[in-house]
């Protein structure tokens, strides 16, 4: 009875461990992944080709006026850092960096990436990326 109840506790620490490294290593993920694409973006200068891109696509314009309206207050996530943790446990850090090579290299639509958040995310966390997007974009 004794080795069973060590057994137990063993497994429970193990267990606590376990869920530990996988909580603080997304979020130390989710962090560098941010940090590194931000730096990327305002040190290339890319960050202005992105806001005439989005500026001059109809269907984006939509997406960002639907961002510009969400009550904040409703959404899941309100921080580039959430939305990184969130994006990493759905979609998977593999898939994003897939999809950023791909979307880089122009192999892949913006309908198949959508498509493809989609499938991952709830329409309320695709709402909160909008939202995201568009306050790193117009600084609010």
């Amino acid at each position: 009875m004794k080795f069973f109840k060590i057994l137990i506790v063993v497994l429970v620490v193990i267990g606590g461990l376990g869920f530990a490294i996988y909580y603080f290593g997304t979020n130390m993920a989710a962090e560098k992944v941010m940090e590194t694409i931000s730096t990327e973006l305002e040190n290339s200068g890319e960050l202005e080709n992105i806001k005439s891109a989005i500026e001059s696509d109809p269907e984006l314009m939509a997406f960002v006026a639907e961002a510009e309206a969400a009550d904040p207050e409703s959404l899941p996530f309100t921080t580039k850092e959430e939305a990184t943790r969130v994006l990493i446990q759905k979609v998977g850090l593999t898939e994003l960096n897939d999809l950023r090579v791909q979307a880089q290299e122009g192999t892949v639509s913006k309908e198949q990436v959508i498509s493809q958040m989609e499938a991952s995310l709830t329409e309320e966390e695709i709402l909160a990326l909008k939202v995201v997007a568009y306050k790193e974009l117009y600084g609010q």
